[in-house]
């Protein structure tokens, strides 16, 4: 990531540095997901479509610790693995809109609810900007090379309400508060990078 781009990492530093936590990240383009693994502080298992696992990239990918989802239903294997994950104390990369879109949080599966009630982790929110802005010369489906992509992370929280109960009405109280905190982060970190009028999709 960082030879093919520019990355600025904000906020680093509020990542727990041991322990469970779920890091929810925005998905509005192909590389998000990658310059989050090459950029975070700790490494990260995230949860990708099975899809993405053909050719020689499955073995890599296998091999860095990343769990494919059959999304065509629930992957029980692959849930299994994600809350092994935070079990053992590790980080847990999740896309909380379940595929790539406007990168906005506006659309959110109660997916990442789940993981972080019946875990009790702590989730990070992290906005990566920057991916979608222009077109690359080169490689048209991907930023243009050395330009800067800004990944930035947000405070952590508990998306329970500490009452330990894990019903329907409970996964989607716990789906608003996300959601709350996530669109939130959103807009600070546009802020905080002076992308708030940059607009557009690659």
């Amino acid at each position: 990531m960082y030879g093919l781009w520019r990355p600025r990492v904000l906020g680093a530093w509020k990542v727990p540095a041991t322990g469970p936590v779920i890091l929810a990240v925005n998905h509005a383009h192909n590389i998000d997901g990658p310059m989050l693994m090459g950029t975070a502080p700790r490494p990260v298992h995230f949860l990708i479509k099975k899809e993405a696992f053909v050719g020689p990239l499955g073995p890599f990918l296998q091999g860095i610790g990343q769990i494919d989802v059959d999304r065509s239903g629930t992957d029980r294997t692959a849930v299994t693995r994600a809350l092994g994950v935070l079990k053992d104390g590790g980080a847990l990369g999740i896309f909380p809109e379940g595929t790539r879109g406007e990168g906005d949080f506006a659309s959110l599966r109660a997916g990442l609810a789940y993981f972080a009630v019946r875990s009790g982790a702590p989730i990070v929110p992290v906005a990566v900007l920057g991916s979608t802005e222009r077109r690359g010369r080169l490689v048209k489906a991907l930023p243009p090379l050395k330009s800067r992509v800004d990944v930035v992370f947000g405070e952590p929280f508990q998306a329970g309400d500490a009452s330990g109960r894990r019903t329907r009405a409970a996964l989607d109280e716990a789906t608003v508060r996300i959601q709350q905190h996530l669109t939130a982060h959103l807009a600070d970190a546009k802020r905080l990078t002076g992308r708030e009028r940059a607009t557009g999709r690659a």
